[in-house]
């Protein structure tokens, strides 16, 4: 009987510690201390990790139709969540709260913004205990450059910008206090990219203005194919069409092993 007791107090002193059960794939809805909001969020955890990623898509960041429980939306960095899965990384797709009809440009350098991004940084510290590697495309660029700078070198421990905003907007990159930035940083951009505000030269300046990163590094991509629509959307070069799986290994490696 004391043997069974001390067994049962075992289980329950594990489960409480975050190791009895394995966390599964799928939608999570945070509290963002805003009402009944929620901030919907998808998520993949991996056993085999060594980092985890949270993708900030770009444009309203809306989930599109959830299917079988997977958000439909065919975001760059949400179609091709599966290939950072494969790379070895937890992974923490970020979409728009619930609350909002749109996240515009002046809102994702918000506090209010920066507020929701860091109760998913805890979470991934709380339930995975990696390195936090924020990944922003187009408008996430935005996002995720604001919530970096916020919180620092102690609570992020990356950020990749791909498709960066470069002018014309609220929360361009190079308008943002990026040379505060003190945490490796990688910045991706496609040759073709003719998005207006999204500009391949500007892009490729981004890294001379962080001057407090350990660790920098601009890449251009030239591969893909068949763009079509917008070019500001995902479906054109701006989304790195046809070459998300090759982009997200450029990008995997990097994290791995950030080299100037």
């Amino acid at each position: 009987m004391k043997n069974s007791l001390l067994k049962l107090l075992a289980i329950c002193f594990l489960a409480c510690m975050g190791f009895g059960s394995q966390a599964q794939e799928g939608m999570v809805y945070m509290d963002i201390g805003r009402g009944e909001a929620r901030l919907p969020t998808y998520v993949m955890p991996n056993p085999q990790a060594t980092a985890t990623v949270i993708l900030l898509p770009g444009g309203d960041a809306g989930t599109g139709k959830i299917v079988d429980g997977k958000p439909g939306s065919g975001n760059f960095l949400s179609r091709s969540r599966g290939e950072f899965f494969a790379e070895n990384f937890n992974v923490i797709v970020v979409y728009r709260a619930s609350d909002l009809t749109g996240l515009d440009y002046g809102y994702r350098v918000s506090k209010d913004h920066v507020a929701e991004l860091a109760k998913v940084v805890a979470y991934a510290k709380q339930n995975f205990g990696k390195p936090v590697w924020l990944v922003g495309t187009s408008r996430g660029t935005v996002s995720g450059t604001a919530t970096a700078i916020a919180l620092g070198e102690s609570e992020v421990q990356g950020l990749v910008l791909t498709a960066s905003v470069t002018s014309n907007k609220t929360g361009a990159i190079a308008t943002q206090s990026i040379a505060n930035l003190k945490i490796p940083t990688l910045v991706v951009h496609h040759k073709n990219d003719s998005c207006k505000i999204c500009v391949p030269y500007e892009a490729s300046r981004i890294t001379s203005y962080l001057k407090s990163a350990p660790v920098k590094k601009f890449i251009m991509i030239e591969g893909g194919s068949n763009p079509e629509g917008d070019p500001c959307e995902a479906k054109h070069w701006h989304g790195f069409i046809n070459f998300e799986k090759e982009t997200v290994k450029l990008i995997a490696d990097w994290i791995k092993n950030p080299q100037s």
